[in-house]
């Protein structure tokens, strides 16, 4: 199974220069709990932009087009299908970005995690728009409140129909 892993803002912000726009600690925890276990496939920028990498407890694939090209503790990808032939059948391999690995690898997904954030945001990189003839909500939490920042947010999880 590939299963995208996003927090995305109202008007479809994911980031700006190469960083989250938001630190949410009961997304990052839902992230990490999903995740552990699990593959992580990334670009080769998303890895570098994370705090901790490789991420621990899951298996790392980054992605990159420098052929040859090795990263300690991570299988390496250098493209798309080779990502996917890389991906354990066994289990849920989570897309964890950026922008162009989430819109590549959108239409060979089966499920979407996304935290939706209820703000709009400056930012240079955006998800697509879930197309809900494709999409359909399976679960979803309750608006949750974030003191630190003042955000609410909510998890949905999509299936396709």
């Amino acid at each position: 199974m590939i299963s995208i892993i996003v927090a995305i803002a109202q008007n479809q912000a994911i980031g700006k220069n190469n960083d989250l726009l938001w630190h949410l600690s009961a997304d990052l925890k839902h992230f990490k709990e999903l995740t552990s276990g699990n593959t992580v496939i990334m670009g080769k920028r998303t890895f570098f932009s994370l705090p901790v990498h490789p991420l621990p407890k899951r298996r790392n694939i980054v992605i990159t087009d420098i052929p040859d090209e090795k990263i300690e503790g991570c299988e390496m990808a250098y493209s798309i299908d080779g990502a996917i032939k890389l991906c354990n059948p066994e289990e849920t391999n989570y897309i964890i970005g950026g922008g162009s690995i989430y819109k590549q690898f959108l239409p060979f997904a089966d499920k979407l995690e996304i935290t939706w954030v209820y703000k709009d945001f400056d930012a240079d990189t955006f998800f697509p728009i879930i197309d809900e003839n494709e999409w359909k909500v399976a679960a979803q939490s309750e608006k949750m409140h974030d003191e630190k920042t003042g955000l609410d947010f909510a998890f949905f999880t999509y299936t396709r129909r």
